[in-house]
């Protein structure tokens, strides 16, 4: 103890950090990278196989109907009118009447300048044939120290010196952003193992295939990117920040992932949400994290999470960048062009940049001028001048989701839905019920039942999952039932995720969850607690220090005993937080000095 009162943060990085491996995987990205670095790589979580299977899918995800109903329309556009009276500017039909004529816009058929920002630089088509050294996985994308993507692909027009195409060979698998580059003429199929914070199971996608490619991303980033090759694993020990929406089954398959395949020779898991608090050097907080696929909200009391309070939301920030083309194209802003952000990956990867650029919320128009590239088959790819408009009604969307009409994939397979072992923790306190379905079980996903689109319990989306952000935070601490913990949590609310970056959000979720407020209840005062991070890598980051400042290490599971025994009885249920009181307070000390 007296250790941990005078330890330099920095000193324990580098004496208990650099054989731990911290991966939070997500259902766009997965954040990895050794506790001891400041930031994760953040890799796209997705990963391309070569197929000859005819008709070739160009993405292994198959929507069961991709198609807006009339009464999706209309629910879409009454909120659309909901949100301009707000934010003062014109409704959806004044607009429409008041344009006579569409927009000009122009292509232009040659590469921009090179004083250009990455908002403007086009996405390059990825290289799809082997090189002359080709790696153990065969992929060729890299990440800058900042971890973004840099990818090393060849320049178009560059092939001087290369072999003709009949001596040239596929590669067998392509990952991270590449993976997302491909080009739909070239003979590859998209799979993404994780979608809307579950397992990616379905009939068009085994189990067996979706915990291959887990396999295969997290191997070749490990060997490529952290250099670390398999002779060399055992040495190293696996920090596992989960998802709240992960179900007792998927982090038992995630975990044999990481020690029985990866060959890892400890593990420990972590939940995004405790991860969270931590990673900001608090002990109780509102955890709001806004991811790609989903947004999830959980409060954390004294570094305890409160099951109870986890609410989940099917929405998140690839959501945006889908209704903001759709505004775009309601407004005629948009270049006559053939984007599709379902089923072209590097079209929703051009409106995520474009989202992130322009994107955020303030009252008043908001425009900008901006660089739409088009991605069509078997020509470069083009650019297209315009003026975007209405940039700060997509981000709405988290408050008044009406406006983000969901995709629906099918469900997955009645069989997966058989597993009983808590692996989290015996406080999660909802015993297993005969009478119940385990698609209902209470602890799993909160609001809805444990994947969202089970037929057999549900044909439509519940109410629940259509709540916006500033009710959904507002149940989640009202449900804690203390007054005096109510009040420390409205002021202590943590944005997390990519949708945390967006301009404008934090005053818009502090008024509108004071506005959310029941009246009869005594609270009046809300605050979003700044980051002292990246609200990106905060999971990552807490996970990392979780790890580091465990020095009882109970919690984790070694290679042999899960392989042997599963869960080993006593040391490998791991608890709410792993640290006795003395230790959590030297804790939370320790993290304000991180």
């Amino acid at each position: 103890m007296d250790y941990l009162k005078t330890v330099v943060p920095s000193q324990l990085l580098a004496e208990r950090g650099s054989h731990l491996v911290v991966i939070n995987p997500g259902s766009a990205n997965i954040r990895i990278g050794l506790a001891q670095q400041d930031t994760p790589l953040n890799v796209p979580h997705c990963i391309a196989r070569r197929t000859t299977q005819v008709p070739k899918r160009s993405v292994q995800d198959q929507l069961i109907n991709s198609q807006v109903t009339t009464a999706q329309h209309m629910e879409r556009e009454r909120a659309y009118d909901i949100i301009a009276s707000l934010l003062k500017i014109r409704f959806l039909d004044e607009e429409v009447a008041n344009v006579q004529f569409p927009q000009k816009m122009g292509r232009v058929d040659a590469f921009p300048p090179q004083g250009n920002n990455k908002k403007e630089t086009v996405i390059p088509w990825t290289e799809v044939f082997e090189t002359s050294n080709p790696s153990s996985l065969t992929t060729g994308s890299s990440s800058t120290k900042d971890g973004s993507e840099e990818s090393h692909v060849q320049k178009e027009g560059n092939d001087s010196g290369e072999p003709n195409s009949s001596q040239r060979k596929h590669r067998e698998c392509i990952c991270g952003e590449e993976a997302l580059r491909i080009s739909p003429n070239e003979p590859y199929c998209l799979r993404r193992p994780i979608r809307r914070g579950h397992l990616n199971i379905s009939q068009h996608y085994s189990m067996q295939q979706v915990l291959e490619d887990l396999h295969a991303i997290w191997d070749w980033i490990l060997i490529e990117k952290l250099h670390i090759p398999h002779s060399e694993r055992n040495k190293y020990s696996a920090i596992l920040v989960v998802p709240e929406t992960f179900d007792n089954r998927e982090i038992k398959e995630v975990l044999s992932i990481v020690l029985r395949d990866l060959c890892f020779s400890t593990a420990v898991v972590h939940q995004e949400g405790l991860a969270a608090v931590f990673g900001n050097g608090l002990s109780t907080a509102c955890v709001v994290n806004i991811g790609a696929q989903v947004t999830s909200v959980i409060c954390i009391e004294d570094g305890v999470t409160l099951p109870t309070t986890q609410i989940t939301l099917r929405y998140g920030g690839e959501d945006i960048s889908r209704c903001l083309l759709w505004t775009q194209r309601h407004h005629q802003t948009w270049p006559p062009i053939r984007t599709d952000a379902v089923t072209k990956p590097i079209d929703l990867l051009m409106l995520n940049r474009l989202k992130e650029s322009f994107c955020q919320i303030k009252e008043g128009e908001v425009e900008a001028a901006a660089v739409v590239h088009s991605y069509e088959d078997s020509v470069p790819p083009g650019f297209h001048k315009t003026r975007l408009t209405a940039l700060n009604v997509p981000p709405m969307g988290l408050f008044y989701p009406m406006i983000l009409v969901p995709d629906v994939y099918p469900p997955p397979p009645r069989s997966w839905f058989s597993d009983y072992e808590d692996m989290l923790e015996e406080t999660w306190d909802f015993p297993r019920r005969t009478d119940v379905s385990d698609g209902y079980f209470p602890g799993s996903s909160g609001y809805f039942p444990m994947w969202e689109n089970y037929p057999i319990f549900q044909t439509k989306p519940k109410k629940e999952d259509n709540i916006g952000l500033a009710d959904a935070i507002t149940k989640s601490i009202l449900l804690t039932g203390r007054i005096d913990l109510q009040r420390k949590l409205f002021c202590s609310m943590q944005l997390i995720g990519g949708g945390a970056l967006t301009e404008g959000l934090v005053p818009a979720v502090e008024e509108r969850v004071l506005h959310a407020i029941p009246s009869h209840e005594a609270i009046d005062t809300v605050e979003v607690l700044q980051s002292r991070t990246n609200p990106t890598f905060v999971p990552w980051k807490g996970g990392a220090i979780l790890g580091i400042l465990d020095f009882t290490r109970d919690a984790w599971i070694h290679r042999e005993d899960w392989i042997r025994n599963g869960i080993h009885i006593g040391s490998g249920r791991k608890s709410e937080c792993g640290f006795p009181d003395l230790l959590k307070q030297l804790l939370v000390k320790i993290l304000r000095r991180f």
